[in-house]
């Protein structure tokens, strides 16, 4: 291959390139759960995903914790740890005030994951006299706003604005202007030459550059871009263009989304629910009202609620439809129900309810057919005017979900709500009862004997070995039956590698004397009777 100036700069007569302002936050992820749970900056916290730790604080990292590792394991490093389930909506919903104080100094802002974003600098560094000012000024804006330790990366292009935001990390943390670093015009090239190869994130390319001897990115820059991009195709143009400090991907701005959150304060705080729920009625209709004008439904809200002495308790609602002024007044009602707001998570006065639209729809997806809808939105009126009366978990609807047991693929969802903790049926359950499964299920379990021909109770060994063929059964209220079929046992054991919660059971399918077929079932606390195959 033939071999490029290092640089891959620009000639000079080349008009001034579009400078590029990187802001990045480090551990992201950790800063918005920590804000959220309120916890300390020093807090050793891990987020978790799938059973591994997907990221840590830097408190946990000094404990040799580190992303990929089992959460047992790391628990084992540090007992001392505290664990939560990463949250990728909490990580946009807790950037998005950071992006809006950008704004408010910089407009154009480009989002590229939540805790990094880019703006266009030259402006900004006409208005604050410099770039260095006005990378200093935006990290004075997101500290205030986040409480995070902001970087900032000044390049000719975004690739190279990232790892010089990135390269900070090992400038001196007391010194401020030491958070951000500026990369000179058309100097691009030599910042990226020393750097590693790795950070193209292609595995496939990177690795076949790292076996031809190409290790950092000043080597993968001195190649020819026609011969990379005969070699490598255009992806590996792309990624040389990277190298080279040149950035082929566009600069998009975001456009500021509309503000439709409904925020009522309360002086002084109040305490009854009848109180909160007449007060965010004419609210209530407001933000519906705002939301038909943008041509928008909402089918999740959030709730977040602040009492007087400072706790905030917030929960998402669902609705099967959209929701109306109505329907949001219930949930705020139903979120505060209770004597002393026990249920919200309160232990004092409600001083402020903030409402948010969580997920928006355009209004023409839930507009009414020409010849109605069929008995579909009667039915969701009706039993949502009892829901209203009763309570919020007065109405439920079944769902079924994968288990082993009859009673553990059984979930009942309050209505309007969507399954959250559903477990897939698709995913292998071992022990499963297979198909055609009993029609009847009882809520609980019936006690009953199974009795032998001579009268003794049935049982089975370890091994799985029946005493004796069961004959009959007899239940609570000494109803005796005949049996005259069985098959079985087959075994189940759960959580066998925890002593507390393991256990064993031995289902039997049996055929009483009317033709009934029942699905019997042996464990430490005897014969049960589980559900009937009607």
């Amino acid at each position: 291959m033939t071999s490029a100036p290092l640089s891959g700069a620009l000639p000079a007569s080349h008009p001034p390139l579009p400078r590029v302002l990187v802001l990045w936050c480090p551990d992201w992820p950790v800063v918005a759960a920590r804000q959220h749970e309120k916890l300390s900056a020093d807090a050793p916290l891990v987020l978790t995903e799938k059973g591994l730790v997907f990221a840590a604080s830097a408190s946990a990292r000094a404990e040799g914790i580190s992303r990929g590792l089992r959460l047992r394991e790391a628990q084992s490093r540090f007992p001392g740890l505290i664990d939560r389930a990463y949250d990728p909506a909490l990580d946009n919903r807790a950037f998005e005030p950071v992006i809006a104080g950008i704004e408010e100094l910089i407009p154009g802002v480009q989002l590229l994951r939540p805790g990094m974003c880019a703006v266009r600098v030259r402006g900004a560094a006409q208005y604050y006299g410099g770039e260095k000012a006005a990378a200093l000024t935006v990290i004075d804006r997101v500290n205030e706003i986040a409480a995070s330790d902001a970087r900032v990366g000044v390049a000719d292009a975004l690739f190279t604005a990232v790892h010089a935001a990135r390269s900070t990390v090992r400038a001196d943390p007391r010194s401020r202007a030491g958070h951000a670093r500026l990369v000179p015009v058309r100097e691009s090239a030599e910042f990226l030459a020393p750097l590693s190869i790795a950070l193209l994130e292609e595995p496939q390319i990177v690795t076949l550059l790292i076996k031809l001897g190409i290790s950092t990115l000043g080597d993968f820059a001195q190649l020819g871009h026609t011969d990379v991009r005969t070699r490598f195709g255009e992806l590996g143009a792309r990624l040389h263009s990277l190298a080279s400090g040149r950035d082929p991907q566009a600069f998009i701005a975001r456009t500021p989304p509309l503000d439709l959150d409904v925020v009522i304060d309360f002086e002084p705080a109040l305490d009854r629910v009848d109180q909160v729920a007449f007060s965010i009625r004419s609210r209530a209709d407001d933000f519906i009202e705002a939301l038909v004008r943008t041509q928008l439904v909402t089918t999740a809200i959030r709730i977040e609620l602040d009492s007087e002495s400072g706790e905030i308790a917030e929960r998402v609602w669902l609705h099967p439809r959209s929701f109306t002024a109505s329907d949001v007044v219930d949930r705020v009602r139903w979120q505060v129900q209770g004597s002393g707001l026990i249920e919200a998570g309160l232990s004092s006065g409600i001083s402020r309810v903030r409402i948010v639209p969580e997920t928006v729809d355009a209004i023409g997806n839930h507009e009414t057919g020409l010849w109605g809808s069929g008995l579909e939105p009667r039915i969701h009126h009706g039993l949502s005017r009892v829901q209203s009366m009763l309570g919020h978990g007065a109405v439920l609807m079944p769902n079924v979900q994968g288990g082993r047991t009859l009673q553990s693929r059984q979930q009942l969802t309050a209505w309007g709500d969507r399954s959250v903790d559903e477990r897939s049926v698709q995913r292998p359950w071992p022990g499963s009862l297979p198909a055609p499964l009993p029609g009847t299920v009882f809520s609980s379990r019936h006690a009953v004997h199974v009795f032998a021909h001579d009268g003794n109770l049935v049982s089975v060994d370890d091994r799985g070995h029946v005493a004796a063929a069961p004959a009959r059964f007899a239940t609570s209220d000494s109803r005796s039956r005949t049996l005259t079929a069985w098959a079985g046992p087959w075994p189940l054991t759960e959580r066998w590698w925890d002593a507390e919660s393991s256990g064993r059971s031995w289902r039997f399918q049996a055929v009483d004397d009317t033709g009934c077929a029942w699905l019997l079932v042996l464990d430490d606390g005897g014969w049960w009777a589980e559900a009937r195959y009607d």
